[in-house]
Parts: C-alpha cells; structure tokens; sequence
C-alpha cells in the first residue's frame, strides 16, 4: 500500500505517552500519521521508529506561525486529498493552588491547552474539509481532555480551567462543523501511566510549601504520582481514540477511566457540597481551620494581654 492511498490523520504532542501511543495504534491501523513534536531529536527518534508511515511536524501548539506552516507542508503532502483526522493531544498541566499560582504560570496554562487548540484547529480544520469539498469525505476531530474537564480537583485549577474551557470549545466547535459534515470527538482519560507522572513526582512544590496549603499539596503529589503509576496504560486512550476516528457514529465524549463508575459516573451524581466536604476531609483542611482559628486567638490573646498590661 503507497502513502498516497493512505488516509492521513495529524497528532500533536506526539513524542512521548499518549501522543506516541495514538502514532503506533493509528500507524498500525493502516494510517499515514504527521505527528507534531517540539525537538530534533523527538523528530529523528520517532522517525527511526515508524519509519515511512511517519512524518514529522516541527511546531508548538502556541507558535501560531509554525503550526500555520506545518498546515502548510500537510497539505502539500496530501495532493488534493482530505485530512482522515485532527488529533489535539499536545498539553501540559501546571499545578498549585490558585490563590499563590503566579499569573504568568496560569496564561501559560490556558495559552496552551485552550489557545493553541484553537490555532491548530483554525490551521487544519480546511485540510479536513471545512472548505470546498476534496478529494475524501470529510474529516474528524479529536479533542484529548480529561475527566478534570467535567470534575474539579484542588491544586489544579488552572489544569482544570484549560480542560473545562475545552469541553465547551469542543461542543460549540462540533455544531459548527456540522455544516461540513466534520465530526468532533472529546477523549476523557482518567489517570494513565505516562512518563508525565516522573515530572510530577520532581515537580517544584517549595514555593507553595510556605502557604497554608503546603501539607495538602504535597500529599495531593503523592497520592497522583502513585496513582498515575499504577493507573493503566497510554493504548487505553489510543483505542479510543481510534474508535472516535473510525466508527461509524462514534458519542460525543469518550471516558477513559479505570473504574468509569467510581472514577466519572459517580462523581457527577453526588450533590457539589457533599464533594466538596469529602475532599475537605481528605485533605485535612478541618485540622487545618481549626489550627488557624487558635492561632488566631492565640494572637488575640497576647494582643490583649499586652494592651492590659500597658
């Protein structure tokens, strides 16, 4: 089978974890795969290890200009065809806790989860058919978000903001494109194993270890970096993903989570309050109010102490 007769799918953040994993799953479903990655090396490694089912694609997601020419050299490579397939997988996750999250740190956040998204869609979406018909039926899409996209967990408000900005870019973005006949699909994945758990166990927690929320920080580091071990592999996502590109009706969200009704069913059904007071209580914020509220009066105490004795 020639490249030519290949349909063509494009996957960003394609060098490691999930992207990697969707490039091997879609390449050994018969697909031709441009995959998008940051470095040289990533491009000559992944090269070597797909060989001529592969191309790389030098551009960030937030350099408007390299994903505008990276469009540029898939469209060149098609000949007249039609895209098979987006997949917008390329992300990062900034943690802590908002209240001491520098500003800089939370635009680069959204800059990159939710702004790039938007680039890459507006610079690929023609080669998917959202234009004069080509040669092929339309394309797809494929949003990669997160179970924090539809549930929020302390600590990464700023990862949880991108993903639930997300979701609803993905639904406004799937309406729209109704009118070319261009689906979009969102992935959901739960916890996966991937090498992003290593730079979350050598994250820099020691400027938020001088706030009051230090303690709780760190233990949310622990219990995510030993789940996200244990959790299940980057070919999970990479099944679904390929289903949301080849079934014939594929849903609109697509979960990805070891145990769907613990880890995403249930969640959604419990009342927000009783969440939010069972993750208080995980957390230890009670011991922690309750440690505040005495040395609060502690320092009344010896206020007043010292006016008396004045």
């Amino acid at each position: 089978m020639t490249r030519q007769s290949k349909r063509a799918v494009v996957v960003t953040g394609a060098s490691t974890g999930i992207g990697a994993a969707c490039v091997e799953m879609l390449i050994d479903r018969g697909f031709f795969v441009f995959g998008s990655v940051r470095r040289t090396e990533d491009a000559a490694r992944l090269q070597a290890r797909f060989g001529a089912d592969f191309a790389p694609l030098m551009f960030d997601v937030t350099d408007a200009s390299a994903v505008a020419r990276a469009a540029q050299e898939v469209e060149a490579s098609l000949g007249g065809a039609t895209l098979a397939g987006l997949v917008n997988n390329a992300g990062i996750a900034v943690p802590g806790p908002l209240l001491h999250l520098p500003v800089e740190d939370f635009r680069r956040q959204i800059e990159t989860n939710l702004v790039g998204q938007l680039q890459v869609v507006q610079a690929f979406a023609p080669l998917l058919g959202a234009r004069a018909p080509q040669g092929g039926p339309p394309g797809r899409i494929v949003n990669m978000s997160s179970v924090a996209g539809r549930f929020a967990t302390p600590f990464l408000g700023a990862y949880n903001a991108s993903k639930f900005g997300l979701e609803g870019f993905s639904d406004a973005l799937r309406r729209e494109l109704m009118i070319y006949g261009i689906d979009v699909i969102v992935i959901e994945p739960g916890m996966i194993a991937t090498p992003i758990w290593d730079k979350a166990d050598n994250a820099d927690f020691t400027h938020f270890d001088r706030t009051i929320y230090g303690p709780a920080a760190r233990r949310v580091q622990k219990w995510a970096v030993e789940g996200g071990h244990a959790a299940p592999g980057p070919e999970k996502v990479a099944e679904a993903v390929l289903r949301a590109l080849t079934s014939p009706r594929p849903p609109a969200r697509i979960p990805v989570v070891a145990n769907r009704f613990l880890g995403y069913t249930l969640p959604g059904l419990l009342p927000a309050r009783l969440v939010d007071w069972l993750t208080a209580r995980r957390l230890g914020f009670s011991e922690t109010r309750k440690k505040l509220r005495a040395d609060a009066l502690q320092s009344q105490s010896t206020a007043d102490g010292g006016e008396n004795g004045q």
